[in-house]
């Protein structure tokens, strides 16, 4: 049975119009996850509508709206097989309004396929969502230079497009030479998952393979369980049903649990995967479950559960290390954006900036700072404006990786270094 293999969560990211959706599609319809009838029946409507190049793109965009828009919004999760695992593709769009659903999708991978498109090269973009990518705990990275059917094939193009991912990647601490770069195009299928006589002169992996060379992610099952809520159902017969991604820990049947912020127990009854009842669930599994004596209303997105002996943490106030991407002016004393923590979102206020450190050294350049601009890293203290569970990043760093969102875009992203917990009981 192919649920035997080892599971991994896999983002593909990148700059809107470079092919992630393509891509996406191409590996599912390569690895049989899709049928050619669904692609051939695609492709029709894709003609019909005068955008014939978009079939492989439209199996992951089945959403009508998308389909009207011609660009990817939700965050569809599909799976496929290789020969080693079995993944989860979580879809980040690429347009500037969705670097939100990038982020919940990143928080989640265990691995990113980062797609760049050969005749453009790097955008601003690609240096955002490869930063968010590595900020937010992804160390795994396959660099797909895609569209390469465009520039005819050309191995000079491919090796200066390389060469400005090498020197972006290594900025934020990715090692170029363990990254593997493949030129590739996910329209017509090039190096996907075959190698392919339009590029004679690269002899490494295809996409497939080089996706069987990351490593299994650890399951960090000794540690307390940790399970943020996505989503909260009512199922007639059933009952309330919280669905979410267990990030650390072991879900099991009759196990007590707290969900926090929200300060409620309940047993669990019943849990769900893909259609199936479990007695346990592990970290990196999606699942759906039952609890005795909580209502639907009693808990929503963002809240997490825990063991009613280890609950999750929820902060009074957090001392954390931001790097701050982008920001229309500077960030100060005061400023409260929105955080974006697991499935979370709380506007937070600064309340204190500390250190300015060396983005690259670590080493700290200013004490106590008047503000931040672009590029700074720091350490700052942080109060969260409603209860918000964090997690000490050395400690459950599923849970202490934030990403602050203001007016549309990315300000800044961080991981927290202290606590200080509100007692809820």
């Amino acid at each position: 049975m192919a649920a035997e293999k080892p599971h991994m969560n896999l983002a593909v990211i990148g700059h809107i119009d470079h092919g992630k959706s393509t891509t996406v599609g191409r590996l599912l319809f390569e690895t049989g996850s899709v049928a050619q009838h669904v692609i051939d029946g695609y492709k029709k409507e894709a003609e019909s509508k005068g955008k014939g190049s978009f079939e492989f793109a439209w199996v992951m965009d089945s959403l009508k709206e998308e389909r009207e828009r011609g660009i990817t919004i939700d965050i569809a999760h599909k799976r496929f097989d290789t020969a080693k695992f079995y993944f989860t593709v979580v879809d980040c769009p690429g347009h500037r309004d969705f670097v939100k659903n990038m982020i919940t999708g990143a928080s989640q991978a265990d691995a990113a396929v980062l797609v760049v498109a050969a005749p453009d090269g790097p955008m601003e973009q690609t240096k955002e969502h490869v930063f968010l990518a590595r900020t937010l705990g992804i160390n795994q990275l396959i660099i797909a230079v895609n569209k390469m059917d465009v520039v005819k094939y050309d191995q000079k193009r491919f090796d200066e497009v390389k060469k400005q991912l090498s020197d972006l990647i290594k900025m934020v601490g990715f090692k170029p030479d363990e990254t593997i770069f493949i030129p590739m195009s996910s329209f017509t299928g090039v190096n996907v998952s075959k190698k392919s006589p339009e590029t004679p002169w690269y002899t490494g992996l295809t996409l497939l393979e080089a996706l069987d060379t990351l490593k299994e992610p650890e399951k960090p099952t000794d540690k307390p369980l940790r399970l943020p809520i996505q989503d909260v159902y009512t199922i007639s017969g059933i009952g309330t049903v919280p669905v979410g991604r267990i990030e650390t820990g072991i879900l099991k049947k009759g196990m007590k649990v707290s969900f926090m912020p929200a300060n409620k127990e309940g047993e669990i009854k019943s849990i769900e995967m893909h259609h199936e009842e479990h007695n346990q669930a592990l970290p990196g599994d999606n699942v759906g479950f039952n609890v005795r004596g909580i209502a639907k209303n009693d808990i929503r997105r963002g809240d997490v559960c825990g063991p009613v002996d280890v609950p999750p943490t929820v902060a009074e106030e957090f001392t954390a290390q931001v790097v701050v991407l982008q920001h229309p002016s500077v960030l100060s004393v005061g400023y409260t954006p929105v955080f974006h923590c697991h499935t979370a979102q709380v506007a937070c206020t600064f309340t204190e900036l500390q250190k300015k450190l060396d983005p690259r050294s670590g080493q700290v350049k200013e004490e106590n700072p008047a503000f931040l601009k672009a590029g700074d890293a720091a350490i700052v203290k942080i109060v969260p404006t409603r209860p918000l569970v964090i997690e000490k990043a050395k400690e459950l760093p599923q849970l202490g990786r934030f990403a602050v969102r203001d007016m549309g875009s990315t300000i800044a992203a961080g991981i927290v270094l202290d606590i200080k917990a509100k007692q809820m009981r």
